[in-house]
């Protein structure tokens, strides 16, 4: 059963979604290490690694249904963050974009019967789920730690210490 010329380029385009995903956190990462929040920065880092890795199992779905894979420009990344809540902010606000894309992708492989890619898409719903609970509870701790520069350098340290995907068993 090969996908629909609307499911293809749906799936292109959340794609180009998680790879324009691993860029952002990469700037994200960056910005962070400029400031010396190391910790902050690696945690951003292993994230970009994993919307990498996403964007590789969807890229492979596509292509093991006959599909074919296109390549857009990535967009600029990179913000005009001040703290580390801004940009955790950033990210938490980016995952329930990346959500809602899911979302709909879902419910486009739902109205055409396509049941191969909404078994496929049950995955990303579930990870959606706990990458919104994971950014939104760093935000909340960055939130309570205020400007209180020990309590940033200890969530920095903490931070600091998430496994990779690969150490994590994703």
């Amino acid at each position: 059963m090969r996908l629909s010329a609307q499911m293809q380029k749906a799936l292109n385009d959340q794609i180009q979604m998680e790879f324009a995903s691993h860029y952002a956190y990469l700037a994200m990462s960056a910005w962070l290490a400029e400031r010396t929040f190391d910790g902050f920065s690696a945690w951003m880092r292993v994230q970009a690694m994993e919307e990498h890795a996403h964007a590789l199992k969807i890229l492979d779905y596509v292509l093991d249904r006959g599909g074919s894979v296109t390549f857009a420009s990535l967009p600029g990344a990179g913000g005009k963050w001040k703290t580390p809540v801004e940009v955790f902010e950033s990210a938490k606000a980016h995952e329930a974009k990346v959500s809602a894309s899911i979302t709909r992708l879902y419910a486009l492989a739902v109205k055409e019967l396509d049941y191969p890619t909404q078994a496929m898409l049950q995955w990303f719903l579930t990870e959606q789920v706990e990458e919104e609970k994971t950014s939104s509870a760093v935000v909340e701790r960055l939130r309570m730690a205020g400007d209180n520069s020990s309590a940033l350098l200890m969530l920095d340290r903490e931070l600091g210490s998430r496994p990779s995907g690969a150490e994590a068993g994703e």
